[in-house]
């Protein structure tokens, strides 16, 4: 591999910025920017010099031997003062020494996954980490990028390998008497599996939501109070507010962050009946995001429920409580009013799905346990036919474990590398 390069830390101005170099050069690199190559793993300070022997900047350097660093690779970093011009130097610095090119981005995790020392879900979880706004998202994204998902698939793979060598020894063995009957233990190994799937799959919808954020929709009549208190929980004018009806045309999107929830929540359209054609639209609009999101907050007027009746853990509130004598069970986002209530009404019924959330955090993820489950249950169907079927009942388990193996990232995985790396910034 070619030996890569760039700024490992945030761009701009800052106390202390990182560059990385990584690959068969890196410690000839480091040999040539500062006299000598330090010991592994050990800090030490160095003078960093361009090719007349001027100094650029005095850095502590750090070095890592292949298969101990992030990469796998032989790696430098150079903790550098983080001005933009000590920065500049000493990545121009870097591109005059032969052999050198700059890093693509995502090109280190990249190579952590080709040398073995990340596997795709790692990867992803990684991704997840850098991303990651709240409390419920750090934390979720770091048991992905510790490896229990991988984990996870490890222990399931091996069940079914033991699956699938009891039933080539019954194939093997067809024309002689196998003094054992292995149906009892294959079927106990795939109904193990395939268990650990459903459960999987039934937590991978919230694990999502956890990712992306759980979707809120304040609806309601036209000028109950809305955009106001969307307006009054983001802290901000997020949405025009008006005395006329129809004002909110569109749905407005506000992200947050409840109690460590992420959380974007949705102003839509007042629902009436209309002959006004874009504001029949809106209204469209306003039905269908509310259905699809994850919880509704309906604001009422003399006890009038917009449109659709409310689910179970929806959030019904009398509007206006501004103008009511008595507030309870009401809300106004003029005042704030019952604001700091329905908040954590919000974030309780959301943390209590939090917490059925499974490890798997993307559809991918979900798509290829659907896979896997969808064989063993072919496996399931067949088996009590008995050995003449065992061929077939081999060839399901098979197909299950490359759905595993494809979570990984040990099969299929060219088609969502590059879209994966592409969230990657350059230096990660």
């Amino acid at each position: 591999m070619d030996t890569v390069y760039a700024l490992a830390s945030a761009q701009g101005k800052a106390g202390v910025a990182v560059v990385r170099v990584s690959g068969p050069q890196a410690f000839a690199a480091c040999l040539e920017m500062c006299g000598d190559v330090p010991p592994p793993r050990r800090a030490v300070l160095r003078v960093l010099r361009d090719q007349r022997g001027e100094r650029l900047d005095q850095a502590l350097v750090l070095t890592f031997a292949a298969r101990e660093s992030f990469t796998g690779e032989e790696t430098v970093e150079f903790q550098l003062h983080g001005s933009l011009a000590v920065v500049a130097a000493v990545l121009d610095r870097l591109g005059e020494i032969s052999g050198l090119r700059v890093a693509q981005p995502g090109e280190f995790t990249r190579r952590a996954l080709e040398n073995g020392r990340l596997d795709l879900a790692r990867v992803e979880g990684l991704a997840d980490l850098i991303d990651a706004e709240t409390e419920a998202q750090r934390k979720q994204a770091l048991r992905v990028f510790s490896g229990v998902l991988g984990k996870k698939c490890e222990l399931w793979r091996g069940k079914l390998i033991r699956a699938v060598a009891l039933l080539e020894a019954t194939i093997d063995f067809a024309d002689e008497d196998v003094p054992v009957d292995v149906s009892p233990e294959v079927t106990a190994l795939v109904q193990e599996v395939a268990v650990a799937l459903e459960r999987e799959i039934a937590g991978s919808r919230v694990a999502e939501r956890i990712r992306s954020g759980f979707e809120v929709a304040i609806i309601g009549a036209p000028n109950v109070g809305k955009s106001t208190l969307l307006n009054s929980l983001a802290g901000r004018e997020a949405a025009i507010t008006s005395e006329h009806a129809g004002t909110t045309r569109d749905v407005i999107e506000v992200r947050m962050d409840l109690g460590g929830v992420p959380v974007t929540m949705l102003d839509t359209a007042g629902l009436r009946e209309t002959v006004d054609a874009v504001e029949s639209i809106g209204i469209a609009r306003a039905i269908s995001r509310a259905e699809q999101a994850d919880l509704r907050v309906f604001l009422v007027e003399a006890g009038d429920l917009p449109g659709f009746a409310p689910r179970d853990e929806d959030i019904v509130l009398r509007a206006k409580a501004d103008l009511l004598g008595d507030v309870e069970g009401a809300v106004s986002g003029k005042t704030g009013v019952g604001v700091s209530e329905l908040v954590e009404r919000i974030r309780l019924v959301l943390s209590a799905r939090v917490a059925g959330a499974g490890i798997a955090t993307r559809a991918r993820h979900r798509e290829a346990m659907e896979r896997g489950l969808a064989a063993l249950r072919a496996v399931l169907a067949v088996l009590p036919q008995g050995e003449a079927v065992a061929e077939i009942a081999a060839e399901e388990l098979r197909a299950a474990i490359r759905a595993l193996d494809s979570l990984v990232g040990r099969i299929d995985v060219e088609t969502v590398l590059d879209e994966i790396f592409a969230s990657f910034c350059l230096g990660k």
